[in-house]
């Protein structure tokens, strides 16, 4: 992590090839929740590139240098965000490529990938938040403008929702 807070340090004082080498460090991280939440490689591939154009030309104002992963993911769930506004999902189009697949049962795999673009956009901001970016419950209710505990009851009702879909004779 220290060799994180340098490289933002450097970054926030021009240095390209700093910023580029966090750019390195994090592009994973922000495809993949870009990809869980807009199931499109082409707008995730977009919508990270236009996130860390901003992010080198804002860089300047970062305030805290331990926060430059929040601050680049508040970018980007802005985009994102806005994005879902200007261009409804449809189910049909589902990112196979998100992760090599480590499970050994890849039917179930699928259809744990089938549930979770069966939520709402809502849904899948929350999660993917939580489980992507790395953000606390406060935190995302703060950027979604939600009170925390809606923000917890949203995720857990999501959450139940995969699971009765994924096993219905549990009901």
């Amino acid at each position: 992590m220290k060799t994180d807070i340098q490289l933002i340090k450097q970054a926030k004082t021009g240095d390209v090839h700093a910023f580029a080498r966090l750019y390195e460090i994090i592009y994973q991280d922000l495809y993949h929740f870009a990809l869980y939440t807009l199931k499109n490689p082409a707008d995730a591939e977009d919508i990270v590139s236009e996130t860390v154009t901003d992010a080198f030309v804002q860089i300047g104002q970062l305030k805290k240098v331990e926060s430059f992963k929040a601050w680049i993911f508040q970018i980007l769930t802005n985009k994102c965000r806005k994005s879902l506004k200007n261009h409804p999902l449809s189910l049909e189009e589902i990112p196979w490529e998100l992760k090599e697949s480590t499970h050994e049962n890849l039917e179930l795999d699928t259809m744990i990938r089938q549930e979770f673009f069966r939520l709402s956009d809502e849904e899948r901001m929350i999660i993917s938040m939580h489980l992507f970016a790395g953000y606390k419950s406060h935190e995302i209710a703060s950027i979604l403008h939600m009170n925390e505990n809606t923000v917890r009851s949203k995720e857990s009702r999501a959450l139940k929702k995969m699971a009765v879909n994924l096993n219905p004779e549990k009901e």
